[in-house]
């Protein structure tokens, strides 16, 4: 397995956010829940010090392969997961249910020192 970074991207900043407030109240225990199943698959793990400069950004409508969300976005969730490679990660980081109301999931893989 190897380790993978999720962040979570959203708007924090603008006078109308995205998701809004109340999109945010709304995908909470979604939240709360996809976290804790990745916990009981033993797929959560502490952050490593170093990360590789690539990364895929997932959006509700499509996969991009590069580190860097739009600007207005900031981090809003961070944590390390568990994966046999990128593409698991990105399955298991497309559901996240923040996504549907216009976050950004950001993944990247650990670089191993």
């Amino acid at each position: 397995m190897q380790e993978f970074l999720i962040a979570i991207h959203r708007d924090l900043t603008s006078k109308h956010p995205v998701p809004t407030p109340e999109q945010m109240k709304e995908a909470f225990k979604p939240y709360q829940d996809w976290i804790a199943g990745i916990a009981s698959s033993n797929r959560l793990v502490a952050p490593p010090k170093r990360w590789d400069v690539g990364g895929r950004v997932i959006t509700a409508d499509s996969i991009e392969e590069g580190p860097y969300a739009e600007k207005k976005h900031s981090i809003g969730g961070l944590f390390l997961i568990k994966a046999k490679d990128y593409a698991e990660a990105v399955t298991i980081a497309k559901e996240c249910p923040i996504i549907k109301y216009g976050a950004v999931v950001e993944v990247r893989q650990a670089i191993v020192a």
